[in-house]
């Protein structure tokens, strides 16, 4: 079957990986290449953000988990490795409510001042750097192809689409209810820390990879300004020194902003169109395309079927 996917964010690079490999035909079409796509932007610690319903965002978040841990066993050049890291809360909470995907989820007996409550758990974590370019020479391998190109509707010279396209599918698909969610980091020199931290509250999270650390963040729904704002990052480095103080001192390599593609639920169906090829959804991530990629990669696979 000859299959169009577009989008070479995580998800769609994810979904033409599977479908190439299981003997499809396969393009993807893009307006961007990999490396400028918001996929780039992401800190890329597996943790559910901004994502729903639950129930399919657990059962995606647990086999994509599952995936990344046999990366970083098995294929070190894909820039994922595990780490554990610590969540801190500033007032009680339960059990996060995607904990069954996590394996080895403990709260925290001592948090530091100002926070009442913690989990600690290992997550993966992916160098999008490395990882989206590791992820493209995967589809060439399998017989796949990129094509950067901007669309204006979806394609109709293909068997079947997967629209993989993110924030575009507001216009592609006529969605007014997926919009911009703006984050702002900054990206720092490593100052020897092998540890994840977070608190949701900000958003405010340090995930450190193995050349650089990544600090954020900022969390502004249906804000599609793509510029970084110097008074924003002061603050969300201020606040990143109060969970690791060894950032005071750390240098400021780059300051990068992404619109998180979020929806109230994430699409992932498959709809027979009046005209045209079938389409097989799959966007509205929000903060979670990397933590559900492989879930969904591999739900559509199931929902295109065999070659």
């Amino acid at each position: 079957m000859r299959i169009v996917v577009v989008g070479a964010g995580v998800i769609g690079l994810s979904c033409a990986a599977l479908l190439a490999e299981a003997g499809h035909r396969v393009e993807v079409r893009t307006a961007r290449s990999p490396l400028h796509t918001t996929s780039a932007v992401a800190a890329a610690l597996w943790y559910p953000y901004r994502a729903n319903p639950r129930e399919r965002v657990t059962a995606w978040g647990a086999s994509t988990y599952a995936a990344f841990v046999d990366l970083a066993l098995t294929t070190p050049e894909a820039g994922v490795r595990q780490r554990r890291g610590t969540e801190l809360l500033r007032a009680p909470g339960d059990r996060p409510w995607w904990a069954d995907a996590v394996p080895d989820l403990q709260p925290i007996d001592d948090p530091p001042a100002g926070y009442v409550a913690g989990w600690c758990f290992t997550s993966p974590v992916i160098d999008m750097g490395h990882y989206l370019p590791w992820l493209q020479r995967r589809v060439e391998r399998a017989g796949g192809m990129i094509t950067v190109r901007r669309l204006r509707t979806l394609p109709d010279d293909a068997d079947l689409v997967v629209n993989a396209s993110g924030l575009a599918a507001r216009e592609l698909v006529d969605d007014t209810t997926v919009g911009p969610v703006r984050g702002q980091i900054l990206v720092v020199e490593q100052v020897g820390l092998d540890r994840w931290w977070l608190d949701e509250s900000g958003p405010t999270y340090v995930v450190p990879r193995a050349d650089d650390i990544v600090v954020g963040g900022s969390d502004e729904q249906d804000s599609a300004v793509d510029v970084v704002n110097p008074q924003q990052a002061a603050d969300i480095l201020a606040r990143a020194v109060v969970l690791v103080p060894a950032l005071a001192t750390a240098r400021v390599l780059a300051h990068r902003v992404g619109l998180r593609p979020a929806r109230p639920t994430v699409r992932l169906e498959s709809v027979q169109r009046a005209a045209g090829p079938p389409v097989v959804h799959c966007y509205g991530h929000g903060g979670a395309g990397v933590t559900l990629s492989w879930g969904c990669a591999a739900e559509v696979l199931g929902l295109v079927g065999p070659c």
